[in-house]
């Protein structure tokens, strides 16, 4: 087969699978909801399927509503394909005979999340019920704003990701503002470069553990290697605070102190004179132990070089 009709047979399949999941994912109910469930006061109401009743009343909210991303994928198919305002809000034919409250859901409850998950479950959301967050009776409304656009990613209630998080982590600021410290605060990452938020693995991390989740950046430790140094392969906590430290390379403690934790046979590891535990600007056990997190040399089984 010629190069050309190559080219065109894998474009065109390409292009056919594209539009086949395009169209799946656009044929794909929402998961129906029980509102009544949710809120009490729903039970007898129906959908009034007219997003121009609800402006009647509410167009200062649909004026800011307008420049969400929401509004706008909604906006770019017909509602039975996409949604409307009782999508979210559930049906309001009640609402419209008594304009009141009794039909709101909170922002800040279970009950919201289950609305958000008719759409967004699965994928990254997979582990949100079993997760932290969820545990903690963080719902969606804690962490992202639906009617205004406040940020420019995933609808947070906040202009960038670590504002949200550190609304309530305020011990991790703390941490990110000491002299070692991951570049969250020039921007290079965020809290969402090690953390799932809507997930359930341990401290919410993208992977299932802290190593794991540590060698999608640090590849040249992951190994494997000829001579293992057993607490790297067990823990990078055991040495590293990985939001913060007042050590250099986010250790937990200065160097020496570290080897000394673990190293406390007799012998000269133990003499301050080669450990430098006294000065600040001495490496301590690292001065000889190059490579303390593994070698690959064939003399490197103190992990010398």
């Amino acid at each position: 087969m010629s190069g050309h009709r190559w080219t065109c047979l894998v474009g065109t399949t390409a292009l056919a699978a594209l539009v086949l999941g395009w169209t799946a994912v656009a044929a794909k109910a929402r998961k129906p909801l029980d509102w009544t469930a949710l809120n009490q006061k729903f039970a007898g109401a129906t959908f009034v399927k007219d997003p121009s009743v609800c402006q009647t009343c509410h167009e200062d909210h649909m004026k800011t509503y307008a420049g969400t991303r929401h509004a706008q994928v909604f906006a770019a198919k017909p509602p039975a394909e996409t949604g409307d305002c009782e999508s979210c809000h559930g049906p309001r034919s009640k609402h419209v005979e008594d304009p009141t409250a009794d039909l709101r859901i909170d922002p800040t409850s279970a009950a919201q999340a289950t609305v958000c998950l008719q759409c967004h479950q699965g994928g990254a959301r997979l582990g949100w019920k079993a997760g932290a967050h969820r545990s903690a009776d963080v719902s969606c409304g804690s962490c992202h704003t639906l009617m205004a656009r406040k940020s420019e990613k995933a609808l947070l209630s906040k202009p960038q990701t670590t504002d949200v998080c550190y609304s309530c982590h305020q011990d991790v600021r703390a941490e990110a503002n000491k002299m070692s410290h991951h570049p969250v605060r020039e921007g290079r990452m965020d809290c969402a470069s090690c953390h799932n938020a809507h997930g359930s693995a341990p401290s919410l991390l993208i992977r299932q553990s802290v190593t794991e989740t540590c060698f999608t950046c640090h590849t040249d430790k992951r190994g494997p290697f000829v001579w293992e140094h057993a607490p790297v392969r067990e823990d990078c906590a055991n040495c590293h605070a990985a939001h913060g430290s007042s050590q250099r390379n986010l250790l937990t403690a200065k160097d020496p102190f570290l080897g000394l934790s673990c190293h406390s046979y007799g012998g000269h590891v133990n003499l301050p004179r080669y450990n430098r535990v006294s000065n600040p600007y001495g490496n301590g056990c690292s001065n000889c132990h190059t490579s303390v997190h593994g070698s690959n040399h064939p003399s490197g089984a103190k992990l010398t070089r």
